[in-house]
C-alpha cells in the first residue's frame, strides 16, 4: 500500500489566504480561523506554521523589492519593506496560533 498524504502546505497557505481575506472584518477572530482551517489542511504543525509564514515573509520582500525598484533608493525601499512587515506581523500572530491548533487537530 502506498502512503497517505496528510495534507498540502501550498493549499493550506491558499486556504489561510482566502479565509484571510473574507473575514478581514473580525480583526483576531478572522485570522485565527483561517489559521485553524489552513492548519489542518496544511497536514501537521510544521506545514502549518510555514504555511502561515511563508506568505507574509513573500508579501514583505515583494513589497521591499517594489518600494526599491519604484523609488530608485534603497533605504526608502527598505523602510517600506520593514514597515510593512511589521504590519503583516500584527496579523500573523493570531494565524500562527491557529494553524497550531489546526496542526494538532490533524
Amino acid at each position: 500500500m502506498a502512503a497517505e498524504e496528510k495534507g498540502s502546505m501550498i493549499m493550506g497557505m491558499i486556504w489561510m489566504i482566502v479565509i484571510s481575506l473574507l473575514l478581514f472584518w473580525l480583526p483576531a477572530i478572522g485570522p485565527l480561523i483561517a489559521g485553524i482551517v489552513g492548519g489542518k489542511i496544511s497536514g501537521g504543525v510544521g506545514s502549518g506554521l510555514l504555511a502561515a509564514i511563508l506568505p507574509g515573509l513573500i508579501l514583505a520582500v515583494a513589497l521591499f523589492v517594489a518600494g526599491t525598484m519604484l523609488t530608485g533608493l534603497p533605504i526608502i525601499g527598505a523602510i517600506a519593506g520593514m514597515g510593512s512587515f511589521a504590519l503583516i506581523l500584527i496579523n500573523i500572530v493570531p494565524l500562527l496560533i491557529g494553524a497550531l491548533i489546526g496542526g494538532l487537530l490533524v
